[in-house]
C-alpha cells in the first residue's frame, strides 16, 4: 500500500503534469494553421498574405494553401515568407476562378489530411464565399472577420457596423475564420524556405459555372492596399461631376479612387470602388471623403484609417465627428482648388 505521503507526492505530480499539459506553450505546440492565399492568373494576391499574419499569432505550425492553373511560381514565392513551414498547392485550373462549390470541397479534403485546428482566410469576396461552405462541411461554426486574436479559441470582431465589440470563444475542433485584412498587416515575403507539396485534389464538379466578367483596369493604386484614398459620395451629383472632380484629385495625390454606396447606387461609380459595410474595408494612411455625409454604414469600411479628411458644404455632416480634419464648402470649388495646390506643391 501506499503511504499518505507517498499518495499525496503522486498526486502532487500528476496535477503538476496536467498543468503543464494545458500550460500555453504545451497547447501551442498542438496547433496547425492553414492559411489561404488567393490567386489571379497564376498571379499571388499580396493582400491575402494577412491570413499568414494571423495564422503565425496563433502559434504552432502555419502551412499555406493555394490552388487554380499554373500555381507553382505563387507557391514558390509564398515559400519565401518567413515563419511558413509548408505550402500545399493544387495546381488545376478548375479551380482558377475560387468557385466555392468546387474549391470548398477541395479545401475540406486537404484540411482532413492535414489534422488543422484553424483555417484563416480573408473576409474577402472570395472568403465569404468560401468559408461558409467549407465550415458547414467541418460542421463547425464560422468565427468572421475577427480584427484581434485573444487565444487559440478566443477572438474579437466587430459587430452592428463596428458600432460594438463582440469577444468571442469557440469550442469546435477545427476553428473556421476570415479575417480582417486591415488588421493584419501582410506577411513579408522574405527570408522563408518553406517545401512545397502537391494538395489532394477531390476533382469535385461544380455546380456552378463562371460564364463571364467585366474587369474596370486602371494604373491608380488597388483600393484595398493603398496608402491614400479620396472618395466621393451622393455630393458630386452626377456620373461627369464624380469623374472631373475626383480623378484629378487621386493623380495629384497618388490615390486610390473610391465610393459611397450612395454614390455606386446612383451610377456615379463602379461598385468595385464601394467601401463600406457591404463593400471593401479600409485603412489607409490618408482618407479623404468628399460630398459622403458620414452614413454608419460607410464609416464601417473606412473608420480605422490614420487621417480622415472630408469636404462637406453641410456644416452637420456626421463625417466630421470621425474626421481628422475637415472642411465646410462647395467641394465643387474646393476640390478643384485643392488638387492645383498639391500639383503646384
Amino acid at each position: 500500500m501506499f503511504s499518505v505521503a507517498a499518495r499525496r507526492t503522486a498526486l502532487h505530480s500528476r496535477a503538476a503534469a496536467t498543468s503543464a499539459f494545458r500550460s500555453p506553450a504545451a497547447l501551442r505546440s498542438f496547433l496547425s494553421s492553414l492559411a489561404i492565399l488567393e490567386q489571379r492568373e497564376g498571379q499571388l494576391n499580396h493582400g491575402s498574405l494577412s491570413a499568414i499574419t494571423a495564422a503565425q499569432k496563433l502559434g504552432g505550425s502555419v502551412h499555406a494553401f493555394v490552388a487554380g492553373g499554373g500555381v507553382k511560381s505563387v507557391a514558390e514565392e509564398a515559400a519565401k515568407i518567413d515563419g511558413v513551414e509548408k505550402i500545399i498547392a493544387v495546381d488545376n485550373a478548375a479551380y482558377d476562378k475560387g468557385l466555392p462549390e468546387n474549391f470548398a470541397p477541395l479545401l475540406v479534403e486537404n484540411i482532413k489530411k492535414g489534422g488543422y485546428t484553424h483555417v484563416l482566410v480573408g473576409h474577402t469576396a472570395f472568403g465569404k464565399s468560401l468559408m461558409p461552405r467549407v465550415a458547414a462541411l467541418l460542421d463547425s461554426q464560422q468565427i468572421s472577420d475577427i480584427t484581434a486574436i485573444e487565444s487559440e479559441n478566443t477572438f474579437v470582431r466587430p459587430i452592428y457596423a463596428g458600432n460594438a465589440i463582440a469577444t468571442v470563444e469557440s469550442s469546435d475542433a477545427i476553428k473556421c475564420i476570415t479575417i480582417r485584412g486591415t488588421a493584419f498587416p501582410a506577411a513579408e515575403i522574405a527570408g522563408g524556405s518553406a517545401t512545397i507539396e502537391d494538395g489532394v485534389d477531390s476533382k469535385t464538379e461544380s455546380t456552378s459555372e463562371w460564364v463571364s466578367e467585366e474587369l474596370a483596369k486602371s494604373d491608380r493604386p488597388d483600393l484595398a492596399t493603398a496608402g491614400k484614398v479620396v472618395s466621393g459620395g451622393r455630393g458630386l451629383k452626377s456620373k461627369e461631376e464624380f469623374d472631373r472632380v475626383m480623378l484629378p484629385l487621386a493623380d495629384a495625390l497618388g490615390a486610390a479612387v473610391g465610393a459611397s454606396r450612395a454614390a455606386v447606387d446612383s451610377g456615379y461609380a463602379d461598385n468595385s470602388l464601394q467601401v463600406g459595410q457591404t463593400g471593401k474595408v479600409v485603412a489607409p494612411q490618408l482618407y479623404m471623403a468628399v460630398g459622403i455625409s458620414g452614413a454608419i454604414q460607410h464609416l464601417a469600411g473606412m473608420k480605422d484609417s490614420k487621417v480622415i479628411a472630408a469636404i462637406n458644404k453641410d456644416a452637420d455632416a456626421p463625417i466630421f465627428q470621425v474626421a481628422d480634419v475637415g472642411l465646410v464648402g462647395d467641394l465643387f470649388e474646393k476640390v478643384p482648388e485643392l488638387t492645383e495646390k498639391v500639383k503646384s506643391s
